[in-house]
């Protein structure tokens, strides 16, 4: 059940009125969106429920096992390092298995060995990377006494499979969303309505935005670097950035206005990355979520900027590459980032030195940004070696010849144009739909709600679904 799927848009209404009938009993709560979150979990594939179910339970008895204050700390961190055996081994069987074995098997045979090593054929669980990173988590916080355990197993397991950011995130803490389960959650009209608006928002990145770049211009260019001109090469890469942003956005859009019609809040997961005037800044915008998990949970725990902060930034960052897939481009785009933010933090220092800059220098270090994130986007988005060197040979034959449809243009310029409008614009208009009689609102999403249950028949998964 994707979030751009007619069957979303029925299943979520229902959920909000049954969790209002119960709204009274917190048991009845947690309970209705424990069934709902699996249900929605199972409507992908009913069989890898045991494996979020098995997550739960593993460290659920290990968070209270870390809690007893008689043990030594010897055999607490035992029982962390048993929950991030077990979590991440789940995750490398998956997720990785099969790469790390293709990679060794091409290893041997660059020394003369042929040998053919076992592969499986399991699915990718779809999720894996996001609830396993979220249980891992709570069994740290717990560990360094960060975080009081969770008594409570169905307010535990609801953490763990929340359905609106089960799938694709953000990822969240269970410092963040536990002490929610343990009060009622906060629902008023303007809880509502900024939910709703959040939704539309997300939808509309996802369906008009990110799915007609990709239909109309970019996977067919991707698909055939070779058959188009470098202008069209570029222009498919400029639509991919947005395509990308507004595909992932959106769903955290979707997810966040989810959340927020049932009365609890799931943080930010993206703020105008574009607008980024250093790479460093630029992953304090990106999948927040991620970023600063990466950073609390491996960065600092490598040393952070203490001694090798080189070291620490380009394993953090191939790490980070390695978990959004099982493929050699994504270690590439980690490693290049993590490059990218070594000498950015070099240049940061300098700048700081210098003083307040000009809003000439700023757009200036803003395009430049861009433009060094938009070749990692390459490496991201390319399927293997050749495809990368055929990419960068047909930008390098500077044709300039022009067969891509016009509305992708128009799509590409409004997504620009969107990412660049000031935000106190976009609130300054969403004030004055407020100021409309409650019917004439209501009229407007349900115009909305109509409009998108047509346009997402057939519209794709989201991006981040694969990883």
């Amino acid at each position: 059940m994707n979030f751009n799927s007619p069957e979303y848009l029925l299943f979520l209404p229902l959920v909000v009125l049954l969790h209002a009938a119960v709204f009274g009993s917190s048991r009845a709560r947690h309970v209705l969106l424990l069934v709902a979150s699996y249900a929605f979990y199972m409507s992908w594939d009913w069989r890898y429920a045991g494996l979020i179910a098995f997550s739960t339970v593993v460290d659920y008895c290990l968070g209270l096992g870390l809690d007893q204050k008689e043990r030594s700390e010897r055999s607490r961190k035992l029982l962390l390092l048993t929950s991030l055996g077990l979590n991440l081994g789940l995750l490398g069987l998956f997720k990785y298995f099969n790469f790390f074995m293709d990679t060794a098997g091409d290893g041997l045979s660059l020394i003369g060995l042929d040998v053919t090593l076992p592969h499986h054929r399991l699915l990718l669980p779809v999720g894996i990377s996001f609830y396993t990173f979220q249980t891992l988590s709570y069994t740290i916080d717990v560990w360094r006494r960060e975080l009081p355990v969770e008594r409570n197993f169905v307010r535990f397991a609801l953490f763990v499979s929340f359905f609106p950011q089960l799938v694709a995130g953000p990822i969240v803490r269970a410092s963040e969303f536990l002490p929610q389960l343990s009060r009622p959650p906060v629902l008023d009209n303007e809880r509502v309505r900024a939910g709703l608006v959040r939704i539309f928002r997300g939808l509309f990145k996802k369906i008009i935005l990110a799915d007609l770049l990709a239909n109309l211009g970019v996977d067919a260019v991707f698909n055939n670097p070779t058959g188009y001109s470098s202008l069209e090469l570029a222009l498919a890469l400029y639509g991919y950035a947005y395509q990308i942003y507004n595909d992932f956005s959106g769903y955290s859009d979707i997810a966040i206005g989810s959340a927020a019609l049932l009365g609890y809040h799931i943080p930010e997961n993206f703020n105008r990355p574009y607008l980024s005037r250093n790479v460093r800044e630029f992953w304090t915008r990106w999948h927040i979520s991620l970023s600063t998990w990466l950073r609390d949970y491996l960065y600092i725990p490598l040393g952070g900027n203490r001694g090798k902060t080189t070291r620490n930034l380009l394993i953090t960052m191939l790490l980070g590459g390695l978990w959004h897939g099982a493929a050699l481009n994504f270690v590439l785009w980690g490693a290049y980032h993590g490059i990218l933010l070594v000498f950015s933090r070099g240049l940061d220092r300098r700048a700081s030195e210098k003083g307040a800059a000009s809003p000439l220098k700023i757009w200036w270090e803003r395009a430049l940004c861009f433009h060094l994130v938009l070749f990692g986007w390459l490496l991201f988005r390319v399927t293997g070696w050749s495809h990368f060197t055929e990419f960068l040979g047909g930008l390098a034959k500077f044709d300039f010849s022009m067969s891509l449809d016009p509305l992708y243009i128009v799509i590409l310029a409004l997504a620009a144009s969107v990412h660049l409008y000031p935000k106190a614009r976009i609130e300054s208009g969403l004030r004055r739909l407020w100021m409309l009689p409650a019917p004439v609102q209501g009229a407007i999403f349900a115009a909305l709600i109509l409009f998108f249950c047509g346009v997402t028949l057939k519209s794709p998964s989201f991006i981040y679904f694969q990883f």
